[in-house]
């Protein structure tokens, strides 16, 4: 192991902390913000390209013991879901649903559609992105 490599892997360890808490930021204050799940996911995929950059494929995979494919087709499955959701409360497909619902622990507490489908897309994002710049990085 190279000098440079120590710094790599000793700044990814923090970096990818703070970068994976700025992208749930993202994803969390996107419905009354800018942001949301396409641009959290973008932002945690590029949190794991960094732990791809700093470390080798197998200790990553080690890390992060995840099937993106399946990530990806879980994120539009649940996008999907949610317009479907709304059709449930007699509202068109993927229009909003907000409702207040009293939830242990929490109280009266607002849940909306907009988020589980800007959850979806977040978990989209993050499958697909990762997938494919894994199978360009494994090219020969």
């Amino acid at each position: 192991m190279r000098f440079s490599d120590v710094i790599l892997q000793t700044a990814a360890k923090v970096l990818v902390f703070i970068i994976m808490i700025y992208s749930i930021y993202i994803l969390f204050a996107g419905h009354n913000n800018p942001g949301g799940g396409f641009i959290g996911g973008l932002i945690t995929a590029s949190a794991l390209m960094l732990l791809y950059l700093a470390f080798d494929v197998e200790t990553v995979r080690e890390i992060v013991p995840v099937d993106f494919k399946i990530v990806g087709a879980v994120g539009v499955m649940l996008a999907l879901l949610t317009g479907f959701g709304a059709v449930l409360f007699g509202a068109p497909f993927l229009t909003q649903v907000y409702r207040y619902v009293t939830l242990p622990l929490l109280g009266k507490t607002g849940l909306g559609t907009a988020f589980v489908f800007d959850l979806g897309v977040y978990l989209a994002v993050i499958g697909t992105t990762v997938t494919i710049i894994r199978s360009i990085s494994e090219d020969q």
